[in-house]
């Protein structure tokens, strides 16, 4: 993958627009594999390798031949970096090859396909690889670095360039800040000719390689805006010897608040290195990222949900997930939100912190207490309702006849579940 600028930002010298952070949280976003982010580029225009994608030997020969190119570059496709200096475990090495032979090709993608790749970004027994991308190989005269995205000191986006690439962004910040380019775009012109020219001449692209290059700026700024991304990093953009500008590589990053417009985008998600449980709640329209301690949360809304396991925390306990069921749950979101908590092993007890705004607290009552029953929930179960309709709630959680406890306030909660256990 593309080197990322996520240790900058965390630095502070630029910081994203999100929806929140916290760096207990972390936050999930769409991940695409690199095929698929260069099939983004090429439908904007922005030049990239010719390519093909294989999921087993066959046909190995035949799409090499279709690339006509005098070298190949053999690529393993998971969600993670460093697959170049990976292993499998199958004991074959190398995530990332090179060959000039069609034969080889073949004899590469058998290797990679079906078996697991390890890296130093990937857990320990690897990640299964079930895709390779063979294409072209490009000979690389000079590497740049070109990046777009959404900058929270802006309040918009900015574009960042620089003409050392291939390194990280990072250390040119660091050691030679003057040869990083920092733009603010306005959102209304976009990024016009002349901004794109002057990009151009600061990567160092001439004569005709910079009216090249600044078509490359203004296809990936369309890109950009037509994708809804809040991050586009392509490291390195590189100059051939021919005279062509390509992106060889490239990291993309998605508005999950776009995805009803993004619909196409957002289906090509790789949920395969995924845990499965946040998939499962996904599915159910529930936020959900496992963690590992004992006391499961139910919670409405990202601050209270953050809140709780501050709490939890405080008290002595460990929370094992963060879970917001959001403002428009329903009973049946209520029973899969349990379902999901409960296939976690490590669960010792499970606290449900609910405000109701938009949320009737009876809605989660009558869910809690069905899910209790159908699951037949083992585990205690501390519940503290606060808000709309909480009198019809807590009557329904007292008539139920189940072992549940309630609590007047979070800090009581808190301290019953991590006493529960």
């Amino acid at each position: 993958m593309a080197t990322s600028i996520a240790r900058l930002l965390s630095r502070g010298t630029f910081r994203p627009l999100q929806t929140f952070v916290n760096p207990k949280v972390p936050c999930r976003r769409l991940n695409l594999l690199e095929y698929q982010s260069k099939v983004l580029l090429d439908n904007y225009g922005v030049t990239i390798q010719k390519f093909r994608v294989l999921d087993s030997p066959a046909g190995a020969v035949e799409a090499s031949k279709e690339l006509a190119a005098k070298e190949f570059v053999v690529k393993a496709q998971i969600l993670a970096g460093g697959r170049g200096k990976g292993h499998f475990d199958n004991g074959f090495k190398g995530g990332v090859h090179l060959t000039t032979d069609p034969e080889v090709v073949t004899d590469l993608v058998g290797k990679m396909v079906g078996n697991k790749l390890v890296t130093k970004q990937t857990p320990t027994d690897g990640i299964l690889v079930n895709k390779v991308m063979v294409c072209e190989a490009v000979d690389i005269l000079r590497e740049t670095y070109f990046c777009i995205l959404m900058d929270r000191d802006h309040n918009g986006p900015v574009l960042i360039a620089s003409p050392d690439g291939g390194v990280d962004i990072e250390e040119v910040a660091e050691k030679t800040p003057e040869r990083l380019l920092t733009l603010p775009i306005d959102i209304h012109d976009g990024i016009t000719e002349d901004m794109a020219n002057q990009v151009a001449e600061f990567l160092l692209f001439n004569g005709d390689l910079k009216e090249k290059c600044a078509k490359e700026v203004i296809n990936c700024w369309n890109m950009f805006l037509g994708v809804d991304a809040t991050q586009l990093e392509i490291n390195p953009l590189i100059e051939t010897p021919e005279g062509s500008v390509v992106a060889v590589d490239a990291k993309i990053q998605f508005d999950d608040n776009a995805q009803f417009r993004q619909k196409e985008v957002f289906a090509q998600e790789d949920t395969s290195e995924s845990d499965p449980r946040e998939v499962d709640a996904a599915s159910h329209n529930l936020n959900y990222i496992g963690m590992d301690g004992n006391i499961g949360c139910l919670v409405n809304g990202a601050g209270l949900a953050m809140a709780t396991m501050d709490i939890i925390k405080l008290h002595g306990g460990s929370p094992a997930n963060f879970l917001d069921v959001g403002g428009s749950v329903q009973e049946s979101q209520v029973y899969e939100a349990f379902r999901i908590l409960t296939s976690d092993v490590n669960v010792k007890a499970i606290l449900v912190n609910v405000f109701g705004g938009i949320v009737n607290c009876a809605t989660i009552a009558n869910g809690v207490v069905n899910a209790s029953r159908n699951i037949e929930l083992s585990v205690p179960l501390v519940v503290r309702l606060e808000g709309t309709n909480v009198d019809e709630a807590k009557k329904i959680l007292l008539d139920s006849g189940l072992p549940i406890m309630s609590a007047t306030d979070l800090d009581e909660a808190a301290k019953k579940a991590v006493a529960a256990i």
